[in-house]
């Protein structure tokens, strides 16, 4: 999809982080896009903003927790724009705390947000995909789904390693058919990701893939999506050292392992 100009784009967590540095970059391509996210007024205000790149953007509230939001958002996009060609799946929450403190409850829900809504949005917009013989899909993972740095967010690690074999899974299917599949997996990132983590028992320290890793900007990801969509790649990394570290767990997976629990163990 070299030429994004007049696509029609859908960001779910489109409303602040990297689906607002999204937003912006796609609109700044071209690409008309519609801002959901479970906040409805932080999705207008980022499709005002997206509006001023001379496209058509719009908000709209959706639960990704609910199947029928998805096709609710599928029509309004077909009967206002006619079409859908990127579809960029950008939710995530994070349950913390130690292993043995975090409930089972909170497994579900980022199991649900993070995970499970890829599944609802594929089952809406893959059809519709694979009928018109074009489009991609983004979905946003994390540096955390790619190997284990940290123990304090295991729900979100898992979920997002999920997202990644899923992401490597539709590329497979869909890739023959004339349907992108792009996997980001970001760093850490200025967004308000912090704001939405719900502790458990026990306060547990945050760590970063390496220490010192500096957080980048969301509109610099979103430009990154951007040209990940137009070179039709699948892999994301924001940061170098990222691709460095999973070079370095292929080479030796036990020796990294071991790295990683001195790492902890030192503090």
């Amino acid at each position: 999809m070299k030429d994004l100009s007049g696509k029609v784009a859908l960001i779910t967590g489109g409303g602040s982080g990297i689906g607002r540095g999204a937003a912006l970059a796609l609109a700044q391509a071209g690409a008309h896009v519609a801002v959901a996210d479970i906040d409805r007024d932080r999705a207008m205000a980022v499709a005002d903003e997206a509006s001023w790149r001379g496209t058509e953007c719009f908000g709209m509230a959706l639960d990704v927790n609910d199947q029928a939001a998805f096709d609710t958002a599928r029509d309004m996009l077909l009967r206002r724009l006619g079409r859908v060609d990127i579809v960029m799946n950008n939710v995530g929450v994070v349950a913390a705390g130690v292993p043995e403190e975090i409930p089972l409850r909170e497994w579900e829900r980022t199991m649900s947000t993070n995970l499970l809504s890829i599944v609802r949005s594929n089952a809406t917009f893959v059809p519709l995909l694979l009928e018109q013989e074009s489009g991609h899909i983004v979905n946003t993972a994390s540096a955390a789904g790619l190997f284990q740095y940290a123990y304090e967010r295991m729900p979100y690690s898992v979920s997002k390693a999920a997202v990644i074999a899923l992401s490597e899974a539709l590329a497979l299917y869909l890739h023959p058919r004339h349907v992108g599949v792009t996997c980001l997996c970001p760093g850490p990132v200025a967004t308000n990701l912090r704001q939405q983590v719900a502790f458990s028992g026990s306060p547990v320290r945050m760590r970063p893939p390496i220490k010192g890793m500096a957080p980048i900007d969301p509109l610099t990801v979103g430009e990154m999506v951007v040209d990940a969509i137009r070179e039709e790649r699948f892999l994301v990394l924001t940061h170098p050292e990222l691709h460095e570290l999973l070079v370095q767990r292929a080479r030796d997976p036990e020796g990294f392992l071991a790295e990683r629990i001195r790492t902890i163990e030192e503090g």
